[in-house]
């Protein structure tokens, strides 16, 4: 058994999208971010570093983890499912892992802070990350030419990167001229694991509330 302590955003999405796909029960624990309880001594204990998701493994001696993208390679590894065991296959999903990691998510998350939730607009600010995000997304166009997923079989990449890309009108990121992209992302939104994954632990609606919360939260 798994417990998830996760909240509605894309890399809470990441781990609960993964644990739907390969069909491993769970319990899921709500970190309320807007109170902070992601910063609390009893979750600072499970992930140091106070930032949903992180899981436990209460079958392999509560083993803790956290890091969304380390989260989805421990339960691909330990269920046998979305990632290759071929060396070079798994390689290559989890290249596309870590551009999700080290690129689209924080690309589009500052893209959030400054488009949405900084007090001032600084335009250069918001066009640089939506420039990126951009780009980014065009890296994806063109790896998903030909192919219906990231690695051609499906895995954490796609995942990973769909549970981000999704978001992409919240950020301002444009996907106009993106075909390959949409069509890949009409695939991702069809799956019955990921539209279950996306409502854990609760449907995220991005409305007016939504902004006054992470407003706050970047205040702190």
């Amino acid at each position: 058994m798994i417990d998830l302590y996760t909240a509605s955003t894309p890399n809470g999405w990441k781990a609960s999208v993964t644990l739907e796909e390969i069909d491993m029960p769970y319990t899921v624990h709500p970190i309320s971010l807007s109170k902070g309880e992601q910063k609390t001594p009893e979750f600072l204990r499970i992930n140091p570093n106070g930032r949903i998701p992180a899981i436990i493994d209460r079958a392999n001696s509560d083993f803790a983890v956290f890091e969304s993208g380390a989260i989805m390679i421990y339960l691909a590894e330990k269920s046998g499912k979305l990632l290759p065991r071929d060396d070079k296959k798994k390689s290559r999903v989890i290249q596309w892992l870590m551009f999700q990691m080290g690129g689209v998510g924080p690309m589009m998350g500052q893209a959030n802070v400054f488009y949405r939730y900084f007090p001032e607009q600084i335009q250069p600010a918001i066009d640089r990350y939506q420039n990126e995000g951009r780009r980014l997304f065009e890296v994806l166009e063109s790896q998903l030419r030909g192919r219906e997923y990231l690695c051609d079989e499906y895995s954490i990449a796609d995942i990973a990167n769909w549970c981000w890309v999704r978001i992409h009108e919240w950020s301002g990121v444009n996907i106009a001229g993106l075909d390959n992209l949409q069509a890949w992302i009409a695939r991702m939104e069809a799956r019955p694991a990921c539209q279950r994954g996306i409502v854990v632990p609760e449907p995220l609606v991005l409305d007016a509330g939504v902004l006054d919360m992470a407003k706050k939260i970047l205040t702190k």
